[in-house]
């Protein structure tokens, strides 16, 4: 055939269907629907694909073509479809056909899908409008995704589609904010924690805020093979179907995505313990008010031994947690903290003390400003390592000067994360950036530092101890810049005398 639809197409046309709500809806109600759509539409081109391959291969015998089709990664209705719900776009309770189409979908699928639709109403009053104007909406979306032709073979590659499924998720982050920052992580940043934290084939890997689950799916990318488990927990339920419908656009369709708070009602259990894993990585939300302080000291797994968070901050929280689902010889955690994090005394200084002393942190990363939707705070990423032997050195890195700037938003370049990267697996293998004293450091932007550095500063993590940035102000020729002033006023005064006869030759 001609030219493959390519992923700036795509992305262009899922867009424009969201102007079917803008003015109705915000982004953090509609990316529900348009989303949703989206999925509904994808897997439908898939099916009707395999439908016509097996036509084709068993010469349109309908026995061995159901037969093929019962073995499929995924199963869909011929009343679930989205030629079914195009042809009936013009009926009077194209809400409800909708949702009964989504419910279809899900009994088919409940291995993989149970549950996902749950809390969107493409009937809801409240959200869509009154019948008529709900009716128009909706059949304006089906117009929009009906101009898409998503058959595996015409698309530019496997990934086209659950890429622009992200590409949506990060643009109503953008849009919305802090809210809906909360449930996605820049691009960039996942790329980063995923070569930081460098997963092997055969590793387990968790996201206890998983969000839309975009930071899990860069870590199964950068395994590269299929050799991987993934798991997750979102305490926003909508947010948990993103994740779960996220997963399933990437074919990853043996992720284990929980829906539930992790802080207070852990989901990810063997038995009565908490699960474990190679890596655990995560994004949460910075200094979460209320995250259940009061039940901590009576937690049933034991995760805040090292003491509780102060309640209206639950960074040491997510730590803590994350610290404790790692296996104990080779497990690591890479997680994207507030600065406040790496400073603040009381509770969390003691926390933070007792793990510097266990020998658990192994890197402290300043990011630039305004990476992240809905803050423009720098954040850091801190790594912590059950494998670091008896190497007792934190790696410190100042990185915040290394971004592309954006209008509304910084953005990490490819060189920018390459260097972060090169720097810590130097400090890794300690085998560049020597002093004669054995401490790595590189000027202005990376340093090697000891227990005794760290204990020198009480256990107080903030980058600006470590890694000097100073810069020397030039040193003024007081007498050069004397003279290149009085030249100035000569020429001055030429100009002037100049200026003075022209306007007496024009009268003035």
């Amino acid at each position: 055939m001609g030219n493959k639809i390519t992923q700036k197409e795509i992305n262009n046309i899922v867009w424009k269907a969201c102007d079917t709500f803008r003015g109705v809806l915000n982004s953090g109600q509609y990316k529900d629907y348009v989303l949703t759509m989206l999925f509904v539409k994808y897997v439908s081109d898939v099916w009707k694909d395999k439908k016509a391959f097996y036509s084709e291969k068993y010469n349109g015998d309908k026995a061995r073509i159901e037969r093929a089709l019962a073995n499929e990664r995924f199963k869909l209705p011929e009343n679930a479809t989205f030629e079914y719900l195009f042809e009936n776009r013009n009926e009077p309770n194209l809400g409800e056909l909708i949702n009964t189409s989504l419910e279809h979908i899900e009994d088919a699928n409940r291995s993989k899908l149970d549950r996902v639709f749950r809390s969107i109403d493409f009937n809801s009053e409240n959200n869509l409008g009154q019948t008529k104007d709900r009716n128009r909406r909706l059949k304006n979306l089906l117009v929009d995704f009906a101009a898409m032709d998503l058959e595996p073979s015409h698309l530019e590659n496997n990934d086209v589609i659950g890429d622009a499924y992200e590409y949506l998720i990060s643009m109503f982050a953008g849009e919305e904010g802090k809210k809906s920052g909360e449930f996605y992580t820049p691009g960039e940043v996942s790329t980063l924690l995923a070569k930081l934290l460098n997963p092997q084939p055969g590793d387990r890997i968790c996201d206890p805020a998983c969000g839309s689950a975009s930071l899990l799916i860069k870590m199964a990318k950068e395994v590269g093979s299929n050799n991987f488990a993934l798991y997750g927990q979102e305490v926003n339920g909508s947010t948990w179907a993103l994740a779960r419908m996220n997963m399933f656009l990437h074919e990853i369709d043996d992720a284990t995505i929980e829906w539930g708070d992790t802080l207070n009602n852990p989901r990810l259990l063997e038995g009565d313990h908490l699960m474990k894993f190679n890596i655990v990585t995560a994004n949460p939300p910075f200094s979460l008010d209320k995250w259940g302080a009061d039940n901590a000291i009576a937690d049933l797994h034991n995760r805040y031994h090292r003491g509780v968070p102060p309640k209206s901050k639950g960074d040491y929280a997510f730590i803590s947690h994350m610290i404790e689902t790692i296996y104990e010889d080779t497990g690591r955690v890479g997680v994207i903290m507030p600065h406040g994090a790496l400073f603040r005394g009381s509770s969390e200084g003691k926390i933070r003390q007792q793990l510097i002393e266990e020998n658990l942190l192994e890197a402290v990363i300043g990011l630039p400003a305004n990476l992240f939707y809905g803050t423009g705070i720098p954040a850091s990423i801190i790594i912590f390592n059950k494998a670091k032997g008896n190497n007792t050195d934190v790696l410190f890195i100042d990185a915040s000067k290394g971004y592309e700037a954006g209008k509304n938003q910084n953005k990490l370049r490819n060189s920018d994360i390459k260097e972060i990267v090169d720097t810590y697996e130097a400090f890794q293998k300690a085998e560049t950036l020597k002093t004669e004293n054995g401490v790595v450091i590189k000027d202005k932007y990376a340093f090697r530092a000891t227990l005794k550095d760290i204990q020198d500063n009480d256990y107080n993590l903030n980058i600006p101890r470590y890694v000097d940035t100073f810069e020397e102000e030039v040193a003024i020729d007081v007498a050069e810049t004397k003279k290149t002033i009085g030249d100035l006023k000569k020429e001055l005064t030429v100009v002037e005398q100049k200026m003075n006869e022209y306007l007496k030759e024009l009268g003035f």
